[in-house]
């Protein structure tokens, strides 16, 4: 029996690093998904896993999921993505995710979603030993999500598709080497750092309204406030400022740095009429724009 099984990338919107300190974060689930196939086989293990950045994350997976459930060892895994590994949007999350519900199936262990995330989770901390989960819980619930630091709330909000433009700066980031450094930081000035992830987090719980209303212009005034404290964090790049900065000339409502920062991608909310001349300005100044819709759904059987 083959199980096919896919889950989407992910772009945090609003609360990025707040959220690694037990702060609330909006993510949205992306168009662009990873693909999973898995098979029992007489005993050997193979993985075959191109576009994932860290084959750790599916040989991880399955050795907590035999752990925990008694499996046996012979499975044949495939994976195939829609999307680089080194745009930023989770790709190592939405595998982990894919794979744990392939597993599900192919056992008849009838995990929840939330046990799902719970595993996705575990299994994200064994291999980078950093991580609040909302790029596990994007993967696993899609849609656009409100979410807590380890899951403690994990609350689909009910958003209209939003017209967002996303552009890759051309660097890849090293997430977990990011968050250890400001986790430093941090160290040296709690006051500090503890006053912008307050400010982040009242811009977040602003956003899940606007959102909800589908204020667009207030959202993109939000995006611009939580972007000049992600830059206070010293976590956006002069790359990423630029785009940004593009995407406002030309006419959008918001934009900001979208994950870690230190390269990845960026973001934009616009309005649709204005995406064309929006897209060309970011590209103008050396951006890739990725053409994904957001809201997309989570973790399913292909």
């Amino acid at each position: 029996m083959k199980i096919k099984t896919s889950a989407p990338g992910k772009l945090m919107l609003f609360g990025e690093h707040a959220v690694v300190y037990d702060r609330p974060c909006v993510v949205t689930g992306v168009s662009s998904r990873i693909h999973v196939e898995i098979e029992k086989t007489d005993g050997h293990f193979m993985v075959d896993a191109p576009g994932v950045k860290d084959i750790r994350f599916v040989e991880e997976t399955v050795r907590i999921f035999k752990e925990k459930f008694k499996t046996g060892n012979g499975l044949s895994i495939k994976t195939s993505s829609d999307f680089s590994c080194q745009y930023g949007f989770g790709s190592s999350s939405a595998v982990t995710v894919a794979t744990i519900l392939a597993l599900n199936k192919l056992y008849g262990t009838q995990l929840s979603q939330k046990q799902i995330f719970d595993l996705g989770y575990k299994i994200t901390l064994e291999v980078q030993g950093v991580g609040s989960g909302f790029d596990i819980a994007a993967a696993t619930y899609g849609g656009t999500t409100y979410f807590v630091t380890g899951g403690k709330v994990i609350q689909p909000l009910n958003v209209k598709t939003i017209s967002l433009v996303a552009g890759y700066s051309g660097i890849k980031a090293d997430t977990p080497k990011i968050v250890k450094s400001l986790k430093l930081k941090i160290k040296s000035d709690k006051t500090k750092y503890n006053g912008i992830f307050d400010q982040i987090t009242k811009i977040v719980e602003d956003a899940k309204i606007e959102l909800k209303n589908s204020n667009w212009r207030k959202v993109g005034e939000l995006m611009n406030k939580n972007q000049q404290l992600l830059e206070s964090l010293e976590v956006s790049t002069e790359k990423l400022d630029t785009m940004c900065q593009a995407a406002l000339s030309a006419g959008a409502y918001g934009a900001k740095l979208s994950g870690a920062g230190g390269g990845d991608c960026m973001i934009a909310i616009i309005p649709e009429e204005k995406r064309q001349s929006i897209e060309q300005t970011i590209k103008n100044v050396a951006g890739q724009i990725i053409h994904v819709t957001n809201n997309a759904p989570g973790v399913c059987l292909e």
